[in-house]
């Protein structure tokens, strides 16, 4: 056990009002991947409050601050995301979003909230370890086609100090609070993103021979795309391709001359991932040129799978179960398709990414990416608790 765990609980009692006051700020004045300039400005005064020195607008509207402690060694990073999903808010709270349209529902509200008070006790135990801590508050992690994770280390986030390892979480409405999960090795999916446009030719819907209606084609190029899943990826292959958006057509009365859609491909296999674009295009071109309409395709390599590195995982499960029990540290056998550029970081050094319990008492459970979605903020100081306790005992490593 953490020699300073003690102390860790009894600060993050004094502290867990100010966390949650913290996410209940993001969760208001939720913003967009990319548009995160009042919450990069948000997290830096707060931890200028806090008698640090912290880097704005780092790979966009990222901050990155470092805490130093008694005595030089090793650094590990700890990151928290803080952009928000265009989806109208439906949950009633009394701090719901004040952002018409957008909303917290990733529990990237929580992310930087748990961070914060990271930062808090860590201040108050600076002469108490040795090394350094260095605090990454990442934009536009949902934007797969503009990775903050990607940026951020591009603008240097891993150097001064140079990043021995890092630490990072997310949390999750369907499990209980008091329980983490995470996986050794891959822990999720590849995710890509694509854009697909079908130009047709308008005409009056009463005269449909003489127009080419792109949004029929477009109907049939989306039920002939899930064949590939079915049909062109093997049975024991995890695999989803999936089209959350489409926008086409003028009016009623009208056939539709364009036709636009988006949508993401995830995978586990680098085999699968790098066949999906040719075998995608394959039949968009055969379709939309068989139907007499024209057609773009752009398929956007997004995220790599997620590794955790296996010395990480297990310092981090030694240390959790330690604090929560042994029945509360849940080890996931199985990948599941999410996507998360915390991957980039993962490509750079060793990392653990787990996943806290966050699931609300007097409400119902609704998934991530969900208008209704609730969470219990009881969760948020164990997830500080399993970062703060699992960083100290990796600087404390010899």
């Amino acid at each position: 056990m953490n020699p300073l765990s003690q102390k860790i609980d009894a600060l993050l009692e004094r502290y867990e009002e100010a966390i949650i006051a913290h996410r209940r700020w993001f969760h208001t004045h939720p913003e967009l991947s990319g548009q995160e300039k009042e919450s990069g400005a948000y997290i830096a005064a707060e931890l200028r409050k806090l008698g640090l020195e912290p880097i704005e607008n780092v790979g966009g509207y990222g901050v990155t601050a470092v805490i130093e402690g008694k005595a030089p060694g090793k650094c590990i990073g700890l990151r928290a995301d803080f952009d928000a999903l265009p989806i109208q808010e439906a949950t009633g709270l009394p701090f719901a979003s004040q952002n018409p349209g957008v909303m917290h529902a990733c529990g990237h509200d929580a992310h930087p909230a748990i961070l914060l008070g990271a930062a808090m006790v860590l201040l108050e135990l600076r002469d108490q370890f040795s090394g350094s801590v260095k605090l990454v508050f990442q934009p536009s992690e949902e934007n797969s086609a503009d990775s903050g994770a990607k940026k951020m280390i591009a603008d240097g986030a891993l150097e001064n100090p140079r990043v021995d390892a890092m630490i990072g979480q997310h949390i999750v409405p369907g499990d209980p609070v008091g329980s983490i999960s995470m996986k050794d090795g891959v822990c999720s999916a590849a995710s890509d993103r694509f854009f697909i446009s079908i130009q047709g030719k308008n005409a009056h819907a009463s005269t449909p021979q003489a127009g080419v209606d792109a949004i029929v084609i477009g109907a049939q190029i989306i039920t002939a795309l899930q064949t590939i899943v079915s049909r062109n990826v093997g049975p024991l292959d995890s695999a989803v391709l999936t089209i959350g958006k489409v926008v086409g057509g003028d009016r009623y009365n009208v056939l539709g001359g364009y036709l636009e859609m988006e949508g993401t491909c995830r995978n586990l296999n680098p085999e699968v991932r790098n066949a999906m674009p040719g075998r995608m295009e394959n039949i968009i071109k055969g379709i939309a040129e068989g139907m007499g309409a024209s057609y773009t395709f752009n398929y956007i390599m997004g995220y790599s799978s997620n590794i955790n590195d296996h010395g990480m995982f297990e310092l981090t499960r030694e240390t959790s179960t330690e604090l929560l029990g042994k029945e509360n540290v849940i080890i996931q056998e199985e990948c599941g398709l999410g996507g998360e550029d915390f991957c980039f970081f993962a490509e750079k050094v060793p990392t653990i990414y787990f996943q806290t319990g966050c699931r609300p008492e007097d409400a119902p459970v609704f998934p991530l990416h969900n208008g209704k979605m609730v969470l219990n903020e009881a969760g948020l100081k164990v997830a500080a608790r399993v970062m703060l306790n699992t960083a100290l005992n990796y600087l404390a490593q010899e």
